[in-house]
């Protein structure tokens, strides 16, 4: 394809992606496909001939779409907002048209540079202490990783220079509530720790937040036992529920071991562009690492994970490589950005943050935001004033935690019920919201936070959720 080529295949390709955005409130929110259904529509072999970019925008709408959850749809209330600004898909058309590749400074100066400046830029929005500087991964989970290695690397005294895990005394050990995300556990199991040295730390009733004198008595108990507290992973807004752990606490019960704290702000972290939230993470700058996810409820593209760190000299310790063919005149002198986490190559993610920051504006962003707030709490006002229904978990950000329970529906039959209901919304095309357990019993979740969802959209939701109860609740 020449650039000419290319000139003409995008401007119809932004039509249709334009197109697309403008009508997607009229298609269903929930993939209208059987599993299987999408391969079935693709040729079996590889393609013999050549394409036009007709056929493939006819192919996104006959075989793509219908087989996509529609994200960006205003009644998506499932899981977490994953919004995709346009402002940002721009900058990801310009990160894939630039085609460059960041393995080093060298191999592209702007590329790391560029991050630099929009990481601190978010730094600074977000009310933290030049102490933190940061990257951007790929996912939080990611982060998570990278913070658990240099946890592990920490406690042991780099024992990864030496025999590794085998060879150090006493086995690290990793902390976390069962509030907090899975990909905790697979951090630690991935990082060596072993699922016998993740302990699950209680959270407190109705605030689910982590229980620090547990989390104290986990930690004594394994000293006692020849262990070393390595890390804990302390959450500001868990999946289930938002909930927010104590930070100032469990970096002071983590200090007494010299373990390494790293916060997961993962959808949260957008709530702090706003100062008034920011006492939700009170404490953090005692942390050792912490994450955010610009590409959740504030809106980059994803995949934009930010990671800041404290100590950059360890981090870059741990997971430093420098093979003789990426060695230039520069080292020393710059930011080697993949000596901070697991790739080598790394995409130009950062001309997403740009231009979204650019072109949308953060005063747009955080009104945004403040609009999902008011909308959670217009919900709840609903649910709370409604016969049978009730919250199940405080609202502390944009997520709404509700259960229907009809007079003398309990234990079983109650849990069909909660199924049937959050089934009937979603098949319904009309919206989507997500079931979760708390406490081993069935609740619904509903994220509000997608970038077109107004209120009427959230009026329209608790309409089709108390039709949908009532219905399923009829004998």
């Amino acid at each position: 394809m020449t650039p000419d080529e290319f000139r003409q295949a995008g401007h119809q390709l932004i039509d249709w992606i334009a197109d697309y955005r403008r009508q997607i409130e009229s298609r269903p929110v929930k993939a209208q496909v059987k599993p299987g259904e999408v391969a079935a529509a693709l040729p079996a072999e590889p393609p013999a001939g050549l394409a036009t970019i007709d056929d493939l925008l006819a192919d996104l709408d006959r075989v793509v779409v219908p087989g996509a959850f529609l994200a960006q749809h205003p009644m998506h209330y499932g899981w977490f907002p994953s919004n995709a600004s346009l402002a940002s898909v721009l900058g990801d058309i310009a990160s894939s048209g630039l085609g460059t590749f960041g393995i080093s400074w060298e191999s592209c100066p702007a590329l790391t540079e560029v991050e630099e400046v929009v990481v601190d830029w978010l730094r600074q929005l977000t009310g933290l202490s030049d102490a933190w500087h940061g990257t951007i991964h790929d996912t939080a989970s990611t982060a998570c990783l990278v913070a658990l290695l240099a946890a592990r690397e920490r406690a042991t005294d780099h024992s990864q220079a030496r025999g590794g895990l085998s060879t150090h005394g006493s086995a690290p050990v990793v902390y976390a509530t069962a509030q907090s995300h899975s990909s905790v556990r697979k951090a630690a199991l991935l990082a060596g720790y072993g699922s016998d040295h993740l302990r699950i730390v209680a959270d407190v009733p109705v605030t689910r937040a982590l229980d620090v004198a547990d989390l104290r008595r986990a930690m004594a108990a394994d000293v006692a036992a020849g262990r070393t507290p390595a890390a804990v992973v302390a959450t500001v807004g868990t999946t289930g529920t938002t909930a927010v752990d104590p930070i100032t606490e469990v970096v002071a019960a983590a200090a007494e071991h010299g373990a390494w704290v790293h916060v997961d702000a993962a959808m949260a972290g957008s709530a702090m562009l706003l100062e008034e939230y920011r006492p939700l993470w009170e404490g953090v700058e005692g942390a050792d690492s912490l994450s955010w996810n610009p590409h959740k409820w504030m809106g980059t593209i994803l995949d934009t994970s930010l990671f800041f760190v404290r100590d950059v000299q360890h981090l870059v310790r741990v997971m430093s490589t420098n093979p003789s063919y990426l060695q230039s005149n520069a080292d020393g002198e710059v930011v080697q950005y993949r000596d901070w986490g697991i790739p080598l190559g790394r995409r130009f993610r950062a001309l997403k943050l740009w231009f979204h920051l650019r072109l949308d504006g953060v005063d747009a962003i955080r009104d945004r935001i403040r609009r999902d707030l008011a909308n959670a709490n217009w919900l709840e006002e609903q649910v709370t004033a409604a016969p049978d229904w009730e919250l199940v978990a405080p609202v502390t950000l944009q997520t709404v935690c509700v259960r229907h329970r009809p007079a003398g529906v309990t234990g079983d039959a109650l849990e069909a019920h909660t199924a049937a209901w959050c089934d009937a919304v979603n098949d319904s095309g009309r919206a989507y919201v997500t079931r979760s357990q708390l406490d081993g019993s069935w609740m619904v979740r509903v994220s509000i936070g997608v970038e077109q969802t107004e209120r009427h959209h959230v009026e329209a939701l608790w309409e089709l959720m108390q039709q949908a109860a009532a219905k399923t609740a009829a004998p």
